[in-house]
């Protein structure tokens, strides 16, 4: 059950990532200010609103790998040696491949 959780949690997680990347596309859709003051804002919050949709697009892949590999029945195993990754590590980050003691070792 503590696995159905999780799936539960990363799916509403995705959906609000899909809704936030559909947000930053939909602003830079909209027209700009023919003011040039106004331009050079504007193009500093472009930079803002393109960080935060790559890292928008980073975690929304890793939480689809995550879910793709509950599908597969490989979600809790360690991608380096096979072990069972902890819950508890599962639950602090939903979407990591790595046992702690394998995650240390690349760190």
């Amino acid at each position: 059950m503590p696995l159905q959780k999780l799936k539960q949690e990363l799916l509403q997680r995705k959906m609000k990532l899909e809704r936030q990347i559909a947000a930053i596309e939909h602003d830079f859709r909209q027209g700009r200010s023919s003011d040039l003051a106004e331009q050079a804002q504007e193009r500093e919050n472009d930079d803002v609103l393109n960080a935060l949709e790559l890292k928008a697009e980073q975690e929304l892949q890793h939480i689809n790998r995550a879910l793709t590999r509950m599908e597969q029945g490989n979600y809790d195993r360690c991608s380096a040696c096979q072990e069972v990754i902890a819950l508890e590590r599962l639950q602090a980050i939903p979407y990591t491949t790595l046992c702690i003691q394998c995650a240390n070792r690349t760190s």
